[in-house]
C-alpha cells in the first residue's frame, strides 16, 4: 500500500468521528463492556455501584498517575485514555493543514456534536451552543441578558465567585442591583431553600441565578422548584450546572429553567476546556453575543459559537466523552460516584474532631463532600493530606465555608478511599493528642 493511500485511509477514519461505527471508543471498548453489563444486568444501579469488578473495567480506562491519588475532581477531572486519543488525533490531523482541515473539515463535526449533545441534555439541537467553560456559558447570559438600571437578580454568597463578579459588572456598568441570600449548609429541607429565594423577591425581580451543585460542599439546590416558585411571578432562572452535568442522572428541561451552562471537563470527562451552553430558544434572540456576532439578536444559537480560531480536536473529543459516559449508563454512574463519597463519608463522621460539611442524603449530595478537622485549618488539612499521604485535595475557605473538599470519580478505587479514612482518622488523633498537652 502506498504512503498516499495510508494517509487517505487514517485521515478518512480520523473524519468519521465520535458518532460513527468506526468511533474509537467502539473500537477499544463497546465490545468488552457490553460483555461486562450483560454479567451484571440483573443489578439496580444503586446495587451495581458496589460491584468492584464490574467498575475495575471502568478504571482501566483512565491514565491517571498512581503516585497520588487525585480527589479534587470537582475542580477539573481527567480524560479516560479514548479521548486523550482522540484529540491527538484531530489535532494531529489539524497540523498537516490547519486552515483546510480545521474550517473545512473538523468545522462540520460541530453539528453532529451539537445533536448529541441536545440528546444527552433532552434538548432541541438549535438550543446548544458549544464553548469551553462554565464561566463562558454562564457570563454569556450573564452580560447578554436586557437588564435595566434598578432590576434586580437573586443569587447566593455561596455562588462560583466568576458569577458573582460578573452580576458585580454589571451592577456598576449598568445598574443592576445585585441581591445575595446565604445559607449554611448543609440544608436538608427544600421548602427552606425556595423560601429563602421567594422571601428576597421585590417587584423589580428579574432573574435568580441557582447554582444546581455548590462547589465548594455538594449541597444540590431545588432548581426545578425555584424555578416554577420564580415563573408564577415572571422571573427568569440562570442555572449553573457545572458540577451536575454528567454526574447526576436528569434532563436541562426537567428543572424547568430557562438558561443552563455547564462544564464538559468535569464529570462527562471531556477534553480540558470544553463546556455547553443551553438557552430556551425563544430567548436566544434577545441574549447579546459577549464577543463576535454581526446580528446581535439573531434567533440562531450558534451567533454564541462566533469565537474565531480555537481548538476544533477539543470539540471533536467531546464526543467520545459522551460516548463513555453513555457506555457507563448515566443512572450507573450517579449512583457509584455518590456511593464512593459516602464509602468515606460514613467512615469518617463519628471521628472524634471532624466535621461533615454535606448532608448524606441522596437527594441532597452526590460526588462532592466537605471535611473539617477541628484545629486545623482548611489549608493545613490540604497540606498534610499531600505532604503526608499523597492525596491531592483542596482547601476551602469562601464566605461561611471552612473545609476540605473530596470529590471522588468513576476512577476512583475504594482502596484508595480507605487510605483516606486511614489519613483522616490519624491526622484528627494527633490533633487530639496535641490538645491534651
Amino acid at each position: 500500500m502506498s504512503n498516499d493511500r495510508r494517509v487517505f485511509l487514517k485521515q478518512a477514519a480520523a473524519l468519521a468521528g465520535a458518532f460513527s461505527a468506526s468511533s474509537l471508543f467502539n473500537q477499544l471498548h463497546a465490545e468488552d463492556w457490553k460483555k461486562a453489563a450483560q454479567r451484571v444486568e440483573h443489578k439496580s444501579p444503586t446495587e451495581l455501584a458496589a460491584d468492584e469488578d464490574f467498575w475495575a473495567t471502568i478504571q482501566n480506562a483512565y491514565t491517571v498517575n498512581p503516585a497520588i491519588i487525585n480527589l479534587n475532581n470537582g475542580g477539573v477531572s481527567p480524560s479516560p485514555l479514548v479521548v486523550q486519543q482522540a484529540v491527538a488525533r484531530f489535532n494531529d490531523l489539524s497540523n498537516q493543514g490547519p486552515s483546510y482541515y480545521m474550517w473545512r473539515i473538523l468545522d462540520q463535526g460541530r453539528e453532529p456534536l451539537r445533536e448529541k449533545l441536545a440528546e444527552l441534555a433532552g434538548t432541541l439541537p438549535e438550543e446548544i451552543a458549544v464553548n469551553r467553560n462554565s464561566t463562558e456559558a454562564l457570563n454569556t447570559i450573564i452580560y447578554g441578558l436586557p437588564l435595566q438600571a434598578g432590576d434586580e437578580v437573586i443569587g447566593t454568597k455561596q455562588d462560583y465567585p466568576h458569577m458573582i463578579q460578573a452580576y458585580n459588572k454589571r451592577a456598576q456598568r449598568d445598574g443592576i442591583v445585585y441581591k445575595q441570600i446565604s445559607f449554611d449548609f448543609p440544608v436538608e429541607n427544600d421548602d427552606q431553600i425556595v423560601k429563602a429565594f421567594e422571601a428576597a423577591i421585590t417587584p423589580k425581580t428579574k432573574l435568580i441565578h441557582v447554582t444546581h451543585m455548590i462547589n465548594w460542599v455538594g449541597q444540590i439546590l431545588p432548581a426545578q422548584k425555584i424555578s416554577d416558585m420564580a415563573h408564577v411571578r415572571g422571573i427568569e432562572v440562570i442555572v449553573d450546572g457545572a458540577h451536575s452535568f454528567g454526574l447526576m442522572d436528569f434532563k436541562i428541561p426537567d428543572l424547568h429553567c430557562d438558561y443552563f451552562g455547564t462544564s464538559l471537563h468535569k464529570f462527562l470527562s471531556a477534553p480540558i476546556g470544553s463546556g455547553m451552553l443551553w438557552i430556551k430558544k425563544d430567548k436566544i434572540e434577545k441574549i447579546w453575543p459577549m464577543v463576535c456576532g454581526d446580528k446581535a439578536h439573531d434567533p440562531d444559537i450558534r451567533k454564541f459559537e462566533d469565537l474565531g480560531t480555537r481548538s476544533f480536536a477539543i470539540e471533536q473529543g467531546i464526543g467520545e466523552a459522551i460516548n463513555f459516559h453513555e457506555g457507563i449508563g448515566p443512572k450507573r454512574k450517579e449512583e457509584r460516584i455518590r456511593y464512593l463519597k459516602n464509602y468515606w463519608a460514613t467512615r469518617v463522621k463519628d471521628i472524634p474532631k471532624v466535621k461533615l460539611h454535606t448532608s448524606l442524603k441522596p437527594e441532597f449530595s452526590c460526588a462532592i463532600c466537605g471535611v473539617s478537622i477541628d484545629g486545623m485549618t482548611p489549608g493545613e488539612l490540604d497540606s498534610a493530606l499531600f505532604n503526608q499521604y499523597k492525596i491531592h485535595t483542596v482547601g476551602i475557605v469562601w464566605e461561611n465555608i471552612s473545609c476540605v473538599r473530596i470529590t471522588p470519580h468513576v476512577y476512583t478505587r475504594t482502596q484508595d478511599l480507605d487510605k483516606l479514612v486511614h489519613a483522616i482518622t490519624e491526622l484528627a488523633g494527633k490533633v487530639k493528642m496535641q490538645g491534651s498537652k
